[in-house]
C-alpha cells in the first residue's frame, strides 16, 4: 500500500513508520487515536463492497486465494449494502408478481 520513493524505490515502507505518521496527523486532527494503517485495508474492503465490486476482484485486490479469509475478516455487511440488497430483493419480486395480462 505504501511504497519508499528515496532509499529503495518499490520497496514497502516499514509499517511503524506509517503507524506513527497517522498517529502524528490524526492527533492533529483530533481524529480517532486507535486508527491503524491496517483499519484503512478494512475500510478499503467496506467501501469496494459497498460499491459492489465482486467478492473475486476484492479478494484478489486483498491477496487471497479463499474467499472465507475475506468473508470472515474483512467483509462486514454496511447499512448501505444491507439497504441495496434489500431494494434489489424488493425490485425482484416486484418483477415477478407482474403477470402479462
Amino acid at each position: 500500500m505504501f511504497t519508499n520513493n528515496r532509499s529503495n524505490p518499490g520497496y514497502p515502507i516499514y509499517p511503524k513508520i506509517i503507524q506513527h505518521r497517522m498517529s502524528r496527523i490524526f492527533k492533529i486532527a483530533k481524529l480517532n487515536l486507535n486508527l491503524t494503517p491496517h483499519s484503512l485495508r478494512h475500510t478499503h474492503t467496506s467501501l469496494l463492497s459497498e460499491a459492489g465490486v465482486s467478492i473475486e476482484r476484492i479478494m484478489e485486490r486483498l491477496g487471497h486465494s479463499n474467499d472465507e479469509i475475506t468473508k470472515q475478516i474483512y467483509l462486514h455487511i454496511t447499512d448501505a449494502v444491507r439497504k441495496r440488497d434489500s431494494e434489489m430483493f424488493g425490485n425482484l419480486m416486484k418483477n415477478v408478481l407482474k403477470i402479462d395480462k
